[in-house]
């Protein structure tokens, strides 16, 4: 396996990138939007300058880096000669099963297409595929080039070799991965979007603030960061997506998502990336200020 493909450039599309071509892979990275595909390879190159600073690789491996990637803005030229497809679009139930099916059209029978989803159906997904035992969930965590866990999730029809061969490869990648079934939410959302949620449930009902709330679980729990300050760096469009597909696949009230985090999606308050959530990110990236909506 040397030719990889990633579809999408957002955050976790380029920092899947960023590890395979760390890697020494050849890896054609895929947006249909150029825009995107230059802003994921400008994120790259600032954290590769990172990396360069903390003195973890040489200013030659980040240039090597680099060059093991190519842009694309068409998935049927992205993929030509692919050994594995990495799917890391927008967490949409409906574009992911437009993608795949587009990929099972385009892609030789023995390519492997993994998806970075974080709690959407593999098997679902392998529904739109012809030869479904080589689709498999690559679960990376954000961010991806730092953290080592790849939760590697089976679909119904997944086969014995697909799972070896990508549990293998993400060894070679130099992290961690983790089998686990095909449940909605698998292991990692399944556990952290309802603490989360109940975090969000607990600033709604009064029980405490937003710096409050973070305190407790960092000093209490030895949480590296509290889940509000953590909901804005996932992004509270992307929790909300994570929470109604648990609430639709197992119709448990506890997954219903609280309507504090509804309503700051609807307005667009979506954390990190936009600037604004539980915190208020215009003047640093660092949950230092509380936003204005929270604020006593």
């Amino acid at each position: 396996m040397n030719t990889i493909a990633v579809i999408g450039a957002g955050t976790m599309g380029n920092g899947i990138a960023h590890t395979f071509a760390q890697s020494g892979f050849t890896v054609k990275l895929i947006d249909i939007s150029e825009k995107s595909l230059e802003k994921g390879m400008a994120t790259i190159a600032a954290n590769l300058d990172r990396m360069v600073a903390k003195g973890s690789i040489t200013e030659e491996d980040k240039h090597k880096t680099i060059g093991n990637i190519i842009t694309y803005t068409d998935v049927k030229d992205g993929v030509v000669g692919c050994d594995l497809v990495v799917e890391a679009a927008t967490e949409n139930v409906q574009l992911k099963f437009n993608i795949f099916k587009q990929l099972s059209e385009v892609c030789d029978h023995n390519v492997i297409l993994a998806t970075n989803t974080s709690s959407i159906s593999i098997t679902q997904i392998a529904a739109n595929v012809v030869h479904p035992e080589r689709v498999i969930g690559m679960h990376f965590m954000n961010p991806v080039p730092i953290m080592k866990l790849v939760e590697i999730i089976r679909g119904y029809n997944t086969s014995d070799e697909v799972t070896k061969i990508i549990m293998d490869l993400s060894v070679k990648l130099g992290k961690v991965p983790t089998e686990v079934n095909d449940y909605p939410g698998f292991v990692a959302n399944r556990i952290l979007m309802p603490m989360i949620n109940e975090a969000i449930e607990t600033l709604y009902n009064g029980v405490g603030g937003v710096y409050e709330i973070d305190t407790v679980m960092k000093l209490g729990m030895a949480h590296p960061m509290g889940p509000l300050q953590l909901a804005d760096f996932i992004g509270l469009d992307v929790c909300l997506s994570i929470l109604n597909v648990m609430y639709d696949g197992f119709k448990n009230p506890k997954y219903a998502p609280c309507p504090l985090l509804v309503n700051m999606v609807m307005a667009g308050k979506l954390g990190v990336k936009s600037g604004e959530g539980f915190y208020d990110y215009s003047e640093s990236k660092k949950a230092e200020k509380v936003s204005k909506q929270f604020s006593k």
